[in-house]
């Protein structure tokens, strides 16, 4: 694993990163070539896909993939599995460690996880892991961090919170010194004693607006734009920040309400134009601050823990991005093996997010693309989408969903792996 805080100016002068917020020219980068060959090709899965199903390695294998990044922690879902033997859904009701939650690890915490019943296993990524790298497939532990329905309830107050005060009750604050300890923890509960060979953190940093959860009624509803403003985090850990940093919380937070209803009128005005650039330094410094201090907890924790293995980080380019994948900040690129980039929507949009990314890390660290064969793909047209994401500049590719997937879909991840190698 890298070490490191900082990466100096010179390691992305290409890039137009500024020093205080690692922003990049987005227009510049789109405009520059790049080329790139695949490393490495990733399947993600879930531990009940493994478990109970003698035929999943060898499934794996036949695609091409030797690598599988495995959920060690996970956000509720439902999940189908049409392919296992023994059953056709799993409804994991809430996010949830897949280890034993060790009652010495956590005493004297209120954030703390809870193990999963619905596996039948006392350590289903223990168990699965070792089944997978028996069969010669190499385990990364997929980690979910930020990301906590259940704690987001019972701990408001750690909850992201937009301009109005509304809660989202799924993204718990990095900007809380309690959220970050209870990150590094649990990263280093995910992954104790068990034989990987890398990580892949998820949701290591600021959550917002956009959620996959419930029956969802907000698509739709505001621009990006207003999106963006409606996922500035406005909790008191964040306030405590702004005014540090000068700034009256209550002006803060009447700008972003007056930015949104300009944003209502204005479907193309940039957040920048709306809030002025001294409200963009002041928020995009404290997200990006906060964020640097979760990921350096975690990390502290995982080189001991797991001190020999790859790093993969979840993430963007675009200093706003929100999310399982947000924003890549300085201080990542010097701690991180590889950048994975969310690569879902076949458009010229998401080839740009890969060039981005390209040009903003260094050359040592891989960019990723996270490519689905699962709705919004096209069966037809994902494998020349994974094709562009390369010429683009991805040089590994992360596969959803090896238990997600029907026979049909696997096929068309395996013409994937063949159509870039």
């Amino acid at each position: 694993m890298p070490s490191g805080h900082a990466v100096q100016l010179t390691d992305c002068q290409d890039s137009k990163m500024e020093p205080e917020t690692g922003r990049v020219d987005m227009e510049e980068v789109a405009d520059r070539p790049s080329a790139s060959k695949v490393s490495r090709v990733v399947g993600h899965t879930y531990p009940w896909d493994v478990l109970g199903d003698p035929a999943f390695a060898d499934r794996v294998a036949s695609l091409g993939v030797s690598q599988v990044a495995l959920a060690a922690s996970y956000h509720g879902t439902r999940a189908a599995t049409p392919l296992h033997p023994a059953h056709r859904v799993v409804e994991a009701p809430q996010a949830a460690l897949y280890r034993p939650v060790r009652a010495a690890a956590w005493a004297g915490r209120s954030l703390r996880p809870v193990s999963a019943p619905w596996v039948p296993s006392p350590d289903p990524f223990a168990d699965a892991t070792n089944e997978l790298v028996r069969h010669g497939i190499a385990v990364d532990a997929w980690v979910i961090l930020a990301h906590s329905s259940r704690l987001g309830r019972d701990r408001p107050d750690l909850a992201v919170r937009n301009c109005f005060g509304d809660s989202y009750p799924y993204a718990l604050c990095v900007g809380n010194e309690e959220v970050r300890d209870y990150m590094a923890l649990l990263a280093v509960e995910a992954v104790r004693d068990v034989p990987i060979a890398g990580l892949s953190l998820e949701s290591c940093g600021q959550l917002g607006f956009a959620h996959n959860g419930l029956h969802e009624k907000t698509v739709g509803a505001y621009s990006p734009v207003a999106e963006r403003i409606l996922s500035v985090c406005c909790c008191a850990g964040c306030r405590r920040d702004w005014i540090t940093a000068g700034a009256e919380p209550d002006q803060v937070c009447t700008s972003l309400r007056r930015a949104l209803a300009a944003a209502q009128g204005d479907l193309k005005a940039s957040i920048e134009v709306l809030i002025g650039g001294e409200l963009t330094d002041l928020l995009l410094a404290t997200r990006f601050g906060n964020q640097d201090l979760a990921r350096g907890q975690v990390l502290a924790g995982l080189r001991e823990a797991a001190p020999a293995v790859r790093l993969t980080m979840h993430g963007q380019a675009d200093p706003w991005a929100t999310g399982p994948s947000p924003a890549i900040t300085a201080g990542a690129l010097a701690d991180v093996d590889a950048v994975l980039v969310p690569a879902w929507n076949d458009n010229q949009a998401t080839r740009s997010a890969i060039s981005a990314a390209r040009q903003l890390a260094p050359a040592h660290v891989a960019v990723g693309a996270y490519v689905t064969v699962l709705p919004p793909a096209d069966p037809r047209t994902v494998t020349d989408h994974a094709a562009a994401l390369v010429a683009a500049g991805a040089n590994e590719l992360h596969l959803y969903h090896l238990g997600l997937a029907n026979k049909s879909q696997l096929d068309v991840l395996g013409r994937i792996v063949r159509g870039t190698r």
